[in-house]
């Protein structure tokens, strides 16, 4: 089951996307756009993690805008206001906490710019104790994570070759902030690969053997860090 939601951020409102296992419950994730916006395929990821026995959401951090074109998506991107991207996604991890149907814990997930805030996320929010980032780009400056609170905290990076692989600066900066908290931070490479080719809207970049095999292992590493 899939339906629009509203959920509580910081005294104001924010929606999103939620999807529901077969089963009624389990634990969370988080599913954090690109800089599209809420769009198709982010909902389809909610729903993927659905069917594999998760309850997904995911916050529309523009609220209510999306677009097709790059240079909009930019635009967007610049506009977003760090401050209030952290409290929607604080917001949607209390949310999914409060629900009786939450029997684990709360993970996030994010894709090109919401790679980089979801792994933020668990900096900014106790409820999220699990993280996984698919080709964060660009640097931290903008969210200046305080990654001392990674503490027994896990995050997964997926890099693709076009990006610079895990060996580029911002994912070894994090990697390095993680484990020096007592966190642990896992990354992995997919060669031949160009940025976004987890997203099968985009044939251009989509890889599908290197999508499966990232898909099983965020499934595999939710399943370990979240299931009680």
């Amino acid at each position: 089951m899939s339906e629009s939601i509203t959920f509580p951020s910081n005294g104001g409102n924010c929606t999103g996307y939620l999807a529901l296992p077969e089963k009624g419950n389990g634990a969370a994730v988080i599913v954090i756009q690109e800089w599209w916006g809420l769009v198709g395929h982010i909902k389809d990821v909610v729903e993927r993690f659905a069917a594999a026995g998760f309850v997904a959401l995911a916050p529309d951090l523009y609220h209510g805008e999306v677009t097709t074109e790059p240079d909009e998506a930019r635009k967007l991107l610049m506009e977003l206001q760090m401050k209030q991207a952290g409290q929607d996604i604080a917001g949607a991890a209390a949310y999914l906490k409060s629900r009786s149907d939450v029997t684990g814990g709360v993970g996030a997930i994010g894709f090109c710019m919401g790679g980089a805030l979801a792994i933020w996320s668990a900096t900014i929010s106790d409820e999220i104790s699990a993280s996984v980032g698919f080709y964060p780009g660009g640097s931290w400056e903008r969210m200046s994570p305080d990654w001392e609170s990674f503490s027994g905290k896990s995050a997964q990076f997926h890099c693709a070759e076009s990006d610079g692989t895990s060996a580029a600066i911002n994912i070894q900066e994090a990697i390095s902030g993680i484990n020096g908290a007592m966190g642990r931070a896992d990354a992995y490479d997919y060669p031949g690969t160009k940025h976004a080719f987890f997203n099968d809207d985009r044939p251009e970049v989509f890889d599908s053997a290197a999508a499966e095999l990232a898909w099983g292992r965020t499934v595999l590493f939710f399943n370990d860090q979240l299931i009680n």
